[in-house]
């Protein structure tokens, strides 16, 4: 247990962060599953639609250090991959 008051100040930092950031990651998580679900459920415009609304939080992400930038890379590349593959279908 932290017994300076600068580590006790820390701890609570710490605490405090990583709520802040589980909440964000929450919320990211969430969009996803919401172009996953517009994906699935077959409709080209909405999947289209979902997935503008959750690039830029995404992407929001990495600059705050949430998510890394290659794996939002991918997810993001994987995504549009699914949403073009629903066109030509």
């Amino acid at each position: 247990m932290a017994n300076s008051p600068q580590a006790k100040k820390r701890a609570r930092q710490n605490e405090k962060n990583r709520k802040h950031n589980a909440s964000l990651r929450s919320m990211a998580r969430t969009y996803m599953k919401k172009v996953d679900a517009k994906i699935e459920s077959g409709n080209y415009e909405e999947a289209q639609a979902a997935f503008k609304t959750c690039q830029p939080i995404i992407d929001r992400m990495v600059n705050k250090g949430i998510f890394t930038k290659n794996k939002v890379a991918r997810q993001k590349s994987r995504m549009v991959a699914r949403i073009k593959g629903m066109q030509s279908a």
